[in-house]
């Protein structure tokens, strides 16, 4: 067993990112989830349910394990944990994983309308379409394997009827997905009004853009 002074980083890290997100209006209240994998361990971090982020201790952030099983913390973790396990035990390669309900994202959900690869950075971080999860109950068990089935080796998914969840290798990374993919969204609405409309990039271009950053241009 570890210490628990071992999830103190991981646990600051949580909340720090957490009021990032209000900041930046991806959330609003209580609403939206955060986690991350405990470095060292197979342990995961996660946000707990309907607690406002600038008022969280670290102690409140809970620690549990892929099956959900609480190591540490006395509140109910997020009623999305379903969601963020099962994204961890489809994708080694995934260490945070952030839900937000953002105003363009959440109305492409909304539309059940998948975001093409129009832009550029989109593109190099979160791969091809964003593609949008089949509906179901949020917290559901059902939710968690549509939204994992819709990313695929994406960093991004939409929640339909929901939101949208951004993956990456650390919490900064899973934040800049959510950011990018609003960014897109709001593009992808707005030229779409225009004549002719968003243009989509080519599956080759895509590809290169994609895997460039992911051998060359991400840090880690």
């Amino acid at each position: 067993m570890f210490a628990v002074g071992k999830f103190t980083k991981t646990r600051k890290s949580i909340i720090e990112f957490g009021c990032m997100l209000l900041d930046n209006g991806l959330i609003v209240g209580t609403w939206g989830n955060l986690s991350a994998r405990v470095d060292g361990t197979d342990y995961i971090a996660i946000t707990p349910s309907g607690r406002n982020y600038r008022s969280l201790e670290s102690e409140d952030i809970v620690v549990v394990d892929l099956e959900g099983t609480i190591i540490s913390g006395d509140l109910k973790p997020s009623s999305e944990m379903a969601l963020h396990l099962a994204i961890y035990k489809s994708r080694p390669d995934i260490n945070a994983v952030i839900h937000t309900h953002s105003v363009f994202a959440s109305a492409c959900a909304v539309a059940r309308q998948a975001i093409p690869p129009i832009v550029e950075d989109v593109v190099q971080l979160v791969g091809g379409t964003v593609k949008v999860a089949e509906y179901a109950l949020n917290g559901s068990n059902q939710l968690a394997q549509n939204a994992v089935t819709a990313l695929g080796e994406n960093n991004a998914v939409l929640l339909a009827n929901h939101g949208v969840v951004g993956c990456g290798t650390n919490l900064n990374e899973a934040k800049v997905a959510c950011e990018l993919v609003e960014k897109a969204a709001q593009i992808y609405i707005y030229a779409n009004q225009l004549p002719g409309g968003a243009k989509v990039l080519a599956d080759d271009d895509v590809a290169v853009m994609h895997d460039y950053y992911l051998k060359y241009y991400r840090q880690s």
